[in-house]
């Protein structure tokens, strides 16, 4: 498959030809919706709390009389019917990680590596370049690649100077590669790659560890 290569300073491009994993059909768009749900789920705290009326401070007393006060009738304060009392049915901390087999995030990586690819949403600079680390030479690089949306810059690994340029654009991110994944893939309009990384990406995709 033909991906657009930019050099260092964008100025330029080329196409060339890389071995990204071909798809037909729908083959391994199940394993990239299961995925997708599973790294949303296991990023989720699950750490929301109520208490209960056993739970809440107070409540040992009847508040009054079982009859003869003309109200109705209460066994304590902690009721969850009264102000300050405990929550009924209330969340209470929750476990919610997935487990995905391996061979399914391998599918589901590959998959939405074709996908992008095959959209024309992913692009490969030669090396990030940023001497000096300056944000409006970053910014210029990035919208002669990407004019508009969520950009994710990949590399293996980072230099320091191209993250000091780059960290206070708004709409940039980055990850390496080594620890990209397809809900990485997934949520961003465009996916800037370093060559380097690039290599390493495709042996993953191709066979590798994924």
């Amino acid at each position: 498959m033909k991906l657009t290569v930019f050099t260092p300073d964008a100025t330029s491009s080329s196409e060339k030809e890389f071995s990204v994993p071909e798809f037909e059909g729908t083959k391994g768009q199940q394993a990239l919706k299961e995925v997708i749900v599973a790294i949303a789920a296991n990023r989720r705290q699950g750490t929301r709390s109520t208490k209960t009326r056993g739970e809440v401070s107070g409540g040992g007393k009847k508040p009054w009389r079982q009859k003869g006060t003309g109200r109705a009738r209460h066994g304590s304060t902690r009721s969850p019917i009264w102000v300050g009392g405990g929550v009924a049915h209330g969340p209470k901390p929750q476990d919610y990680t997935k487990k995905i087999n391996s061979k399914v995030k391998a599918l589901a990586f590959s998959r939405q590596l074709f996908d992008r690819a095959s959209a024309g949403e992913i692009a490969v600079i030669e090396e990030f370049v940023t001497t000096p680390a300056k944000t409006k030479v970053a910014s210029e690089i990035i919208n002669r690649i990407a004019p508009t949306g969520r950009v994710l810059l990949v590399d293996a690994p980072f230099a320091e100077t191209t993250v000091l340029a780059a960290r206070n654009l708004d709409r940039v991110s980055f990850q390496e590669a080594s620890k990209l994944n397809a809900h990485d893939l997934a949520q961003y309009a465009k996916i800037v790659i370093s060559a380097k990384a690039l290599d390493a990406i495709l042996a993953r995709a191709n066979g590798g560890n994924n």
